[in-house]
């Protein structure tokens, strides 16, 4: 299929992103990476009356540390944030989750700043930005906000984004140390969506595991250290509360017994990490 009709323009800077989201709202869509993007209008899920490309904002193309926090730029693609030298010491998570992403095909184009906007519930970056307590910020003309990730991601594609704003940036908490970090993921092939996806940080005193693909955003749960009786139980409960539903790809029994599996692989692998047996 072919998308419709729709305005191109590219555009320089992020005022005159604002400038153009004011005036034209929700008729208006931002393009970066265009991978999730494009799809939905070639569907015709979306019609845009106008398509504001930010892909050659140098501005917004930048990655770096700053308070504490990766902060990736709307113009940032995946692939500059996955290949970063340092990343694996900077934040341990994106560096164990970037091998589920899709394809590097995909990786080179796509956005960070993208996949946020678009709030797959399936989709590695989100889920990591949930777990990590991340941030985004948001830009418009009446100036820039900051929400955290578990108030900004809303519902299945549905985000606490205004119509006028723009994702700015996102900022993903650095690694602590004494603390490690582990991503678990099953889908029909390399590459597609999860059908369950586990991201888990542990510490000395505390277990904090986040579950995407399974509920219709990414969700978070902490709880202290347990004995593994009582974590397998907490994992079970929590397994209860996603919501799990039957679909084409698996039954919502099939995705709680994912997540059982998957969480406790994380949590094992991410406890041995904070210990220093595992790189």
């Amino acid at each position: 299929m072919k998308p419709a009709a729709f305005d191109y323009v590219r555009l320089e800077d992020e005022a005159q992103a604002c400038d153009l989201l004011a005036r034209h709202g929700d008729e208006a869509r931002i393009l970066a990476g265009g991978q999730s993007l494009i799809t939905v209008l070639n569907m015709r899920l979306a019609q845009p009356s106008v398509l504001l490309d930010v892909s050659r904002c140098k501005a917004l193309d930048y990655v770096k540390v700053t308070d504490r926090m990766l902060e990736v730029g709307a113009a940032a693609t995946q692939a500059s944030v996955e290949w970063r030298p340092d990343l694996a010491g900077e934040v341990p998570l994106l560096a164990c989750a970037f091998p589920y992403i899709s394809h590097f095909q995909v990786r080179n184009r796509g956005t960070v700043c993208g996949s946020v906007a678009h709030a797959d519930p399936s989709a590695e970056l989100p889920l990591c930005l949930a777990l990590l307590g991340g941030e985004v910020v948001l830009s418009s003309r009446r100036g820039r906000r900051t929400l955290a990730a578990r108030d900004f991601f809303q519902g299945m594609l549905t985000t606490a984004r205004a119509g006028d704003e723009l994702i700015a940036c996102v900022r993903y908490p650095l690694g602590v140390a004494g603390t490690g970090y582990a991503f678990e993921e099953f889908s029909l092939r390399h590459g597609d969506f999860a059908i369950a996806a586990c991201a888990a940080a542990v510490s000395r005193d505390a277990i904090r595991l986040g579950v995407g693909g399974v509920a219709d955003r990414p969700t978070v749960v902490q709880w202290p250290r347990l004995p593994k009786p009582e974590l397998e139980t907490a994992i079970n409960d929590f397994a209860w509360t996603l919501g799990a539903q039957d679909d084409a790809h698996a039954s919502a029994a099939y995705r709680r017994r994912l997540v059982r599996q998957l969480a406790a692989r994380a949590i094992a692998t991410a406890a041995s990490r904070a210990q220093g047996d595992t790189p």
